[in-house]
């Protein structure tokens, strides 16, 4: 077993590197990849760049090139969701893609022919997830995350994602990665902390809050490896 744990910036890969050990880098496409033990399991760490196209690349990197084969995201996100506050964490059942639009064609939003509008995340890891949230006593929500290549501050368009898709939360990496774990059999886990809230200017929190809600994803994620079995 070889697990890969993804983020989309430094800043939420940092908190991961900090406690993992044999750390040895790895430079291939333009990136950078950490093979290290956790819990002694192997990992392999990187951090994708922002956006869909960054993270597909990043994500069919370290399953076929560094040959893992579980895959876990760690991140933070915008919460579309009111009852969503700064630091909660939301891990995704499904996510879909809020920019792609083929409705001229009779398409519903986010759907391509030979695709779905949302893809389900692992089960099992969805069940590890509660168990170490109830374990630590952290609220924990559940549900649809919608990944687009915008950074959405806008409170009209945060509001037609939400009745669009019934989506939770925002980010611009989830479903791309989703995209590519669905098509090479992956099991794989999106965890997101919230760094803004739906009422608030997202452009204004994000920097402030990206520190303290990445660790805190980050955390969660290495209690997972923990629990992972063989």
């Amino acid at each position: 077993m070889k697990i890969a744990i993804m983020g989309a910036m430094p800043e939420e890969i940092e908190p991961l590197l900090s406690k993992v050990t044999n750390i040895r880098k790895s430079e291939y496409a333009a990136n950078t990849y950490y093979q290290a033990e956790y819990a002694g399991k192997e990992i392999v760490i990187a951090y994708s760049k922002i956006g869909k196209v960054f993270a597909a690349l990043t994500a069919t990197i370290l399953i076929e090139k560094f040959k893992c084969d579980r895959l876990l995201f760690s991140g933070v996100a915008g919460a579309i969701d009111p009852d969503l506050d700064i630091g909660d964490l939301v891990i995704a059942d499904g996510l879909c893609q809020h920019d792609l639009d083929i409705t001229a064609f009779g398409h519903p939003h986010g759907f391509v022919p030979e695709g779905e509008v949302c893809i389900p995340t692992d089960p099992y890891f969805r069940k590890i997830a509660k168990e170490i949230a109830v374990k630590k006593g952290l609220p924990l929500k559940e549900g649809i995350i919608a990944t687009g290549d915008q950074f959405v501050a806008n409170v009209e368009r945060k509001n037609w994602i939400s009745k669009t898709f019934d989506a939770h939360a925002l980010e611009m990496e989830g479903a791309s990665v989703a995209v590519v774990c669905n098509a090479l059999d992956i099991p794989f886990f999106i965890l997101r902390a919230i760094s803004d809230s739906a009422d608030m200017d997202a452009g204004f929190d994000f920097d402030k809050f990206l520190e303290g809600s990445a660790k805190v994803s980050a955390d969660f994620i290495l209690e997972m490896v923990e629990s992972i079995e063989q």
